[in-house]
């Protein structure tokens, strides 16, 4: 196949020039040319025409719309993730730190696949078969039958899927995989986008779901351009502290499932293992309730989690800190503003720490009302009842706001053993629920009240 001309077209205005230049000539904007496959004048066809199917226009009521068929991937938590499993022709990316686990989940999941008898296909680019071949023992996948390619041209790989025909690709990853269109090294801007989207019309067309593997930048997103994401079906970010042994995956992108659904694994010397109660995890083991923590029912997706909120309240020096981990650091100086106005709880000259126990990043601001009894707690020096949990959001004006889905929050609580429960009186059950059985629920509509009914409690 003859190598096809390329051209360097602008980002910012669109223009075009046969060669690189450091300033595009049409709108003088400086490093905006990336390299392209410039189109032929022939009337030839075009390589991604197989995508562009012929549709008469039909109205909604009159389409046949029906559940899409999933195959599960064996690992309950990233099944989970997925939306209950792999689809057929779905693209899948998954991106995270370097040795965070992502081509040993990869590698377990296309194990199990190919044992309840899928035809699978691990495609690395990173590494050598034998170095694939040593990690599958290691995993303890004796006699695993998963075909394995070695290989980082895309025409090759392509013609691979169309004679072996998978159920089921891992590109490991795609950073690596260059196509012979371009003169650009592997892992540019226009290899990567090209890659994909070539991979992505074999997916369409053939029904092979693929998994592309993403590296990150040091800033913590996918590598390559953002039409990447747009591109793919569903988007997984691999998180968690690669001195822990937990790992979180989060769906960011889904069009087949929730959005920011979450899966929890351990890794174990045999592997990445699903953690059926993350609840475990993110509570410290307190014997006796200690000041400065408190108990709050966080959303992740479709699955309510409980999660410690701790904060340390320490005399600060004429320009006290304000620090947090896992939480908006902007909103804990809000909350403290808020605390101060409506509550009547300085905390102008101290140093206030707040962290999500678990290494958990909690965004939704139901954590408010948890944040600020910690910090009075911290303050007070007192303990917070044992059994004790909070959640709400907290606004300028010192209102406590519902937050959503908080019967199921109440009943997570309740079912993990919870016994005093401080919510939004929204949030309060409309009627008596056995589900809420030994949970005392006190509503509040103001941060004032919050306070006064912890204090009654003591």
């Amino acid at each position: 196949m003859a190598k096809e001309k390329t051209q360097y077209t602008c980002n910012e205005c669109g223009g075009s020039s046969p060669k690189w230049l450091g300033k595009c000539p049409h709108c003088n904007a400086w490093n905006t040319l990336i390299e392209s496959v410039a189109e032929s004048t022939a009337p030839a066809k075009n390589r991604f025409a197989s995508l562009a199917k012929t549709a008469e226009v039909t109205t909604l009521a009159d389409i046949d719309a029906t559940d899409v068929q999933r195959t599960p991937t064996g690992h309950d938590e990233l099944d989970r993730v997925l939306g209950g499993g792999i689809v057929e022709g779905g693209v899948v990316l998954i991106g995270g730190d370097p040795g965070i686990g992502k081509s040993t989940l990869l590698l377990q999941a296309l194990d199990s696949l190919q044992r309840s008898g899928q035809k699978t296909l691990y495609v690395t680019g990173e590494e050598s078969g034998a170095q694939v071949a040593m990690r599958s023992r290691r995993l303890g996948l004796d006699g695993s039958q998963v075909s394995v390619l070695a290989e980082i041209q895309l025409e090759k790989i392509l013609a691979t899927l169309d004679h072996v025909r998978p159920a089921i690709a891992v590109i490991d990853s795609i950073q690596t995989v260059y196509s012979e269109q371009l003169t650009s090294a592997p892992g540019s801007v226009a290899q990567v986008r090209e890659c994909a989207a070539h991979l992505t019309r074999a997916a369409k067309a053939s029904g092979t779901a693929i998994v592309l593997v993403g590296h990150v930048t040091k800033e913590g997103a996918l590598a390559g351009p953002r039409v990447l994401e747009h591109m793919v079906d569903t988007v997984l970010y691999f998180e968690g502290d690669t001195h822990s042994s937990f790992r979180l995956i989060r769906a960011i992108k889904n069009r087949f499932g929730a959005v920011n659904e979450i899966g929890v694994f351990a890794m174990t010397e045999r592997g990445l293992k699903g953690v059926s109660n993350p609840s475990a995890i993110f509570l410290s083991q307190h014997s006796e309730p200690v000041p400065g923590s408190c108990v709050m029912v966080t959303l992740e997706g479709t699955r309510p989690m409980l999660v410690e909120i701790q904060a340390l309240v320490d005399s600060g020096g004429p320009s006290p800190r304000r620090l947090s981990v896992g939480l908006d650091r902007d909103r804990l100086a809000m909350l403290l503003a808020v605390l101060h106005r409506h509550a009547g709880v300085a905390c102008m000259d101290q140093d206030v720490f707040v962290n999500a126990v678990g290494g958990v990043r909690i965004s939704e601001p139901a954590a408010d009302l948890a944040v600020m009894l910690a910090i009075t707690s911290s303050l007070r020096g007192k303990a917070l009842p044992k059994g004790f949990i909070a959640f709400g959001e907290v606004g300028l004006a010192g209102e406590v706001r519902p937050a959503p889905r908080g019967q199921e929050r109440l009943k997570e609580a309740a079912k993990l053993g919870f016994s005093v429960a401080v919510v939004p009186k929204a949030n309060m059950p409309k009627k008596n629920d056995k589900a809420f059985e030994g949970l005392t629920i006190h509503p509040v509509e103001r941060i004032e009240d919050a306070m006064t009914q912890v204090r009654n409690l003591d």
